[in-house]
């Protein structure tokens, strides 16, 4: 069983920064690819970067390239995901999620709990 542990949440203004670390264990070293999902109120819970665990491939989703930085610590079991020039419609819920296929295509077999990003003036 992996457990996935967020945190790094919180509030920031327009065009700022946070990084969001996600830390594994039990038995993270049977994971494929992580990376991290979110989702606001009344909406479905949508794709936002996944990097593979070995290989470091990376994918994003369309609305992040070029702003969101995705990145692994192997030795620390550890997937961060770097967020630049934040827009407000970045605010949501950021889970972490972990599987052992690519989790672009739902492909999800661990979750952690969630950590709220805010972007507000």
């Amino acid at each position: 069983q992996v457990q996935l542990v967020e945190s790094g949440g919180g509030l920031v203004q327009p065009g700022g920064s946070l990084r969001l670390p996600c830390a594994a264990s039990g038995g993270s070293f049977i994971i494929y690819e992580m990376g991290w999902f979110r989702q606001v109120p009344g909406k479905a819970r949508e794709f936002v970067a996944a990097i593979v665990w070995s290989g470091g491939s990376t994918h994003y989703a369309d609305s992040v390239k070029g702003r969101f930085t995705i990145s692994r610590d192997n030795a620390k079991n550890t997937v961060y995901l770097q967020m630049n020039s934040l827009k407000t419609e970045d605010t949501a819920d950021y889970y972490c999620a972990a599987g052992y296929s690519y989790i672009k295509y739902g492909a999800v077999n661990y979750w952690g709990q969630g950590t709220q990003v805010t972007v507000s003036s």
